[in-house]
């Protein structure tokens, strides 16, 4: 699920701000606390290769966020394909795997613990 911020619906509209809202995007039931992740990822990068030996061989933890700029394909794990555009706010849930296809710049925020796990592992393939 993603959604360019300017198709958000305006909640909120006063001289000097704006505030938009779009509620059920996602569902955290069930997670602890949140993690706030910024990422660079240059065009080219597949992270299916590292992901491999987890649960499907996928990405298990949900992400809300905001694509700054670039462009990515998601996959999940049925098959289906989404892009993501910069400017689109999305929700990835568990059971993904992203590529990269113009360099990128965005924002995760994710349950900590779930993704601490995905990150360590995406380390120990890199051999950090």
């Amino acid at each position: 699920m993603h959604i360019r911020t300017s198709d958000v619906p305006i909640k909120v509209n006063a001289p000097g701000a704006v505030a938009r809202q779009k509620t059920d995007f996602g569902d955290a039931t069930g997670y602890g606390k949140i993690g706030a992740e910024h990422f660079k990822m240059d065009a080219g990068t597949d992270i299916a290769p590292l992901l491999q030996g987890l649960e499907n061989d996928l990405c298990q933890a949900p992400h809300w966020g905001y694509l700054i700029k670039g462009n990515l394909t998601v996959t999940y794990i049925n098959g289906e394909k989404e892009d993501t555009h910069a400017g689109d706010m999305f929700y990835w849930p568990p059971g993904h795997t992203v590529k990269v296809n113009q360099d990128a710049e965005f924002v995760l925020f994710s349950p900590q613990h779930e993704h601490t796990i995905v990150l360590d592992h995406i380390n120990s393939k890199l051999g950090a």
